[in-house]
């Protein structure tokens, strides 16, 4: 009997399961920055504010001159937001900032409440500014919603990977063998063992397999999200790309890549 459960075909957002609130996933394939780290491009034609359509290949989202997410609130839960191109310009209602991408992740409690704002400066003058990256929400446990909020930056080369032949797993969150990420927030889903809250960004090579293994509690939630390459097969059931695989948590998953490339 197969481990999958359930298939959902995948958009831009992407359906979870608890704790996880929010997933999406944005790739936008921006033209040359200008000298404000806009785009170089005809804005008339675009919902500036509201940009979400991806007119040729790439959204303001809700900038007007930068793309980005200016200062917007949180409150109860928290965002990860993992950058594999690109760069983020993070500010806080805490004071705190940061610059990161091409691999860093910002871990960050809203609890009682933040205002940030999240913009995406175009740096390259000369060629493609290409910026992909996941953003994902957590929910908090009932007794920690409103903590104190808290900001947290996992830089690149402190986010361990598991190398084996014919694959790379990123592990965000959730230890993974002997290897164990940098700590979540202290009053994150993460930080507590018996949740086993895992975030792992799995890359296989044509023809390459690896088994995602079973966690302990039975109750656990785990969602596989297919989104490169043409498809995977999941424990014997072939899956095209893009689809969200819903698999039983209490077994070992054989995953294989069936794609020409990674």
């Amino acid at each position: 009997m197969s481990a999958v459960v359930q298939t959902v075909p995948l958009g831009m957002q992407w359906p979870t399961l608890d704790p996880f609130l929010f997933c999406v996933h944005h790739l936008d394939r921006y033209p040359a920055g200008n000298e404000r780290q806009g785009p170089v491009a005809d804005l008339s034609g675009r919902p500036l504010g509201q940009d979400f359509e991806g007119i040729d290949g790439w959204r303001m989202y809700h900038g007007q001159v930068v793309p980005g997410f200016p200062a917007h609130p949180h409150r109860g839960f928290e965002t990860v937001t993992y950058v594999r191109q690109g760069l983020i310009d993070h500010a806080d209602s805490m004071g705190a900032a940061a610059r990161y991408g091409q691999g860093d992740v910002q871990w960050l409690t809203a609890g009682g409440g933040i205002q940030h704002a999240e913009m995406f400066p175009l740096l390259d003058r000369d060629g493609e500014n290409v910026l992909e990256l996941f953003q994902i929400w957590v929910n908090l446990p009932a007794a920690d919603k409103m903590v104190e909020p808290h900001f947290s930056m996992f830089w690149d080369a402190d986010v361990p990977r598991v190398v084996a032949d014919g694959v790379t797993v990123t592990v965000v969150a959730g230890t993974l063998g002997e290897t164990t990420p940098p700590s979540p927030p202290p009053a994150s889903w993460g930080s507590r063992d018996e949740a086993e809250l895992a975030i792992w960004h799995i890359v296989l090579e044509p023809g390459g397999e690896w088994t995602l293994p079973a966690t302990k509690a039975a109750d656990a939630n785990r969602v596989l999200y297919v989104f490169d390459g043409s498809g995977a097969d999941i424990d014997g059931t072939a899956v095209d790309a893009p689809t969200g695989v819903v698999v039983d948590p209490t077994v070992d998953v054989p995953i294989r890549n069936t794609s020409d490339g990674p």
